[in-house]
């Protein structure tokens, strides 16, 4: 008998490689980085507590769970989160060890489309680019497929089997009827605890789980996840005792649940997977064991089109179906249509165009698409170089040539990503996901307009105004396309002013990069006069992504705080160019801001660039730079204030009187400031820290975590692993203890787990170098609420 969890997780990606910033995420940069710090992360790293609430193990849920995670989240990660990243890695080498040569991870369609809503070739492409992905990452065929939302047809199937996929995992609800193999009744409905085969219409089979959907429920939205020791009863008293043949219990949840949706869920899981592992007569595994174990006696049929999240089968991504969040109930989702079919027209555009640009290369289109995946992985030059060489029939292509190819094929990309299913899924066509993938569709028609010299947007943009918006200020989709989307357009040019922007305040900025975009200057000079600034040069911006280059001409002007002022020309000459830019100069140096702008217009015809023309995130790092100064001289200013005022301060403190709100305010802001420079020192000054802390203490101040806790985690990290190269210089070790006491008696509740985790890896790993310093380990494993003697014991 067996039990198990499953996990898939969402993905979130911009246009343009990186995310920008996400208000709604606070006090987080976005949403990804939110999750992996409530959730991802801590299934990594997961803890088990003693009776005491003392930590004695930490565990990897991963390795003992199904699971699955996108491409783009994964490479997200592999960037951003590397330690969460190599722990979702290890726990399936963990878990081929623990399940007898079957790891735990499995693939999933490339982009979470709704796969019974694409066409064939679209379908195909999916499966090839996840397997290829997986592959990639995991160092192993997968045996397991996830499809996006559990959305399913016999097609799909069919497809996943071609390629070598042996399972994947349904709904119960999407199964029509069962029968044991070899007899002709069938039997309405599913049993979830039994394995399953499908026949397939090309003579093909694929395995088929269906999970226990009641339990399901109660993990994700009946607050099964508070207690561990219920979940664990919860699924181990769900086996059928009259049935004496093996029995499979298993649950199918967002991963989310498990810290995001529910805090501690990864706790719990933990705890759960604890309890099973040690009850008698059940066995945990996954799939790829149980199928080996036990293959599938009973045939099964699917309701086609059908799905885990929408009871009308795929409506909820086509359709006006019901289904939404709830949090709107006098909306409608009608623009569901509208928008499906405006993108299905746009896809259908693009693929034609695709096909009669690929003709010049002498090779299969869509073969090469699928095998575009190989430079998504990898899009080094040479990486690129190898792609064609092996896959373009016509060869040697000149690098224009090039160029063309991987913009056609990054055409088709973006015709993929823009079918992502969160466009449809929530109930707003303005929302932020129908935006996105409304990017992913103007993209495409750039790409198109540049490689295939068609115009696409008039049309799309007409079709998407049979789309209409709950909010009525927002109008059609065509409105919301316009407005938002297409104005917004990214151009080499954009980025170059970018650039232009960031090498006002680089220390070399001839060369830098600006998202997935490299720019090196030919000609660069930066002019200064008291706060304001020049910069003016010739700048290459070359594409990552597409090798595509552009070399242009910019002038940038910085007048203090967020004014700026910039353009670009593609049309001067290197001559023209020295005689502008010494009239420009010129007037720069002698103050005339009004004529050097006037010139600028009349030289530099693109358009005009500003602060408001800027990324979120370019903004964001423009405004820290100009602010850095002025947060310096606020702060001199509070502790000018603090110093010339602390005795009568101190009088009013000692006498009971009333300290003005505004002076309140002041003492709070200079400790703000002295703790930070404290942690932010090369070495930790313990004096100076102690007398901030009285000073915290005894003026009652309320410190900001949201500033100060990643500076301290930073400091005590970089502390012990320093201790760990140098395990002769004890004192680190009672520093350490020490901060954490000082900070946890003026209320900042820092998270240590990062801390947490190496120092319970030190206890756990035996290490003879730190053999005689174990007992400042274990001291330092006591303030941070770790059990030793419990570690050891569970390492057994």
């Amino acid at each position: 008998m067996y039990t198990r969890a499953f996990l898939s997780t969402t993905e979130r990606k911009c246009l343009v490689g990186k995310i920008e910033v996400q208000e709604s995420a606070f006090p987080f940069h976005d949403w990804n980085e939110r999750i992996n710090f409530e959730c991802y992360g801590p299934n990594a790293q997961a803890r088990v507590l003693d009776e005491e609430g003392k930590i004695i193990n930490i565990v990897n849920n991963y390795s003992k769970i199904s699971y699955n995670f996108g491409p783009t989240l994964l490479s997200w990660m592999e960037e951003h989160e590397p330690s969460t990243y190599k722990g979702i890695l290890e726990a399936d080498i963990e878990s081929m060890t623990r399940f007898n040569g079957h790891g735990s991870a499995m693939a999933q369609v490339y982009n979470h489309i709704i796969m019974p809503l694409a066409n064939s070739r679209d379908k195909e492409t999916q499966i090839i680019w996840g397997i290829q992905d997986f592959e990639y990452r995991y160092k192993r065929k997968p045996e397991g497929m996830w499809l996006a939302e559990t959305a399913v047809d016999l097609e799909s199937l069919d497809l996943m089997a071609k390629h070598g996929i042996r399972y994947t995992l349904l709904a119960p609800r999407q199964a029509k009827r069962f029968r044991k193999e070899g007899e002709t009744e069938w039997q309405d409905g599913i049993n979830t605890r039994k394995s399953y085969f499908i026949n397939l219409p090309s003579g093909r089979k694929m395995n088929l789980f269906f999970y226990d959907g009641d339990r399901s429920q109660e993990i994700a939205f009946k607050g099964l996840l508070s207690d561990g020791e219920k979940f664990a009863a919860h699924l181990t008293s769900s086996f059928d005792e009259s049935d004496k043949e093996s029995q499979l219990v298993h649950v199918a949840t967002d991963g989310e649940s498990y810290g995001h949706h529910h805090s501690y869920g990864e706790m719990a899981l933990a705890y759960c997977l604890r309890k099973i592992e040690t009850t008698e007569d059940i066995e945990l595994t996954n799939y790829g064991q149980y199928l080996d174990i036990n293959p599938p006696v009973h045939e099964a049929e699917i309701h086609e089109d059908s799905s885990w999240s929408c009871v009308h089968g795929v409506d909820r991504w086509k359709a006006d179906c019901g289904c939404s969040t709830g949090g709107h109930p006098d909306w409608n989702q009608k623009w569901r249509t509208g928008l499906r079919e405006s993108l299905n027209w746009l896809r259908d555009q693009l693929s034609e165009a695709y096909e009669a640009e690929m003709q010049k290369f002498e090779t299969d289109p869509w073969e090469l698409r699928d095998k575009y995946i190989e430079v998504l992985l990898d899009r080094s030059k040479s990486s690129v170089d190898r792609f064609i060489s092996k896959n373009v029939k016509r060869i040697p292509i000149d690098q224009k040539e090039k160029t063309h190819l991987l913009r056609l094929l990054e055409l088709q990309r973006q015709s993929l990503l823009m079918f992502t299913s969160c466009g449809w899924f929530f109930d707003e066509l303005s929302g932020i996901e129908t935006v996105q993938i409304l990017q992913y569709a103007d993209r495409a028609i750039q790409l198109a307009e540049s490689e295939a010299k068609i115009g696409l947007e008039k049309e799309f943009s007409k079709r998407l105004g049979t789309a209409f918006s709950n909010i009525e200020a927002y109008g059609s989709g065509k409105d919301i396309y316009e407005r938002h989307v297409r104005s917004g357009r990214l151009t080499l040019t954009n980025i170059g002013l970018h650039y232009a922007v960031n090498s006002l305040f680089a220390d070399n900025p001839a060369m830098l990069s600006v998202l997935n975009y490299d720019c090196e200057s030919e000609i660069y000079k930066r002019y200064e006069a008291g706060i304001q600034k020049l910069a003016l040069g010739k700048t290459k911006v070359v594409s990552k992504v597409t090798q595509s280059e552009k070399v242009f001409w910019f002038v940038i002007v910085y007048l203090g705080q967020h004014q700026l002022f910039g353009s670009s020309s593609n049309k001067l000459d290197d001559e023209s160019f020295d005689k502008v830019a010494k009239d420009i100069r010129n007037e720069f140096n002698k103050g005339n801001l009004s004529k050097t702008i006037d010139i600028i217009r009349a030289n530099f015809k693109s358009k005009n660039f500003s602060f408001f023309d800027m990324f979120r995130d370019e903004q964001n790092k423009l405004l820290d730079t100009v602010l850095q100064e002025s947060i310096g001289q606020a702060e001199a200013s509070y502790r000018r204030i603090y110093e010339r005022n602390y005795n009568l301060l101190n009088v009013m403190k000692n006498s009971g009187l009333h300290i003005p709100l505004a002076l309140q305010r002041n003492i709070e802001g200079v400790v703000q400031s002295e703790l930070k420079k404290v942690f932010l020192n090369d070495k930790l000054d313990m004096n100076k820290l102690e007398s901030i802390v009285r000073d915290a203490i005894k003026w009652n101040v309320s410190v900001n975590n949201i500033i100060l806790n990643p500076l301290v985690n930073s400091k005590l990290i970089s502390m012990l692993n320093e201790f760990i190269e140098k395990p002769e210089d004890e004192s680190l070790i009672g520093d350490i203890r020490k901060s954490i006491v000082l900070m946890r008696s003026i209320g900042l509740e820092s998270n240590f787990k990062k801390i947490q985790n190496l120092t319970f890896n030190l206890i756990r790993g035996y290490d003879p170098f730190m053999q005689d310093k174990i007992y400042l380990i274990e001291d330092l494993a006591k303030e941070l609420n770790l059990n030793p003697d419990g570690i050891r014991e569970n390492g057994k």
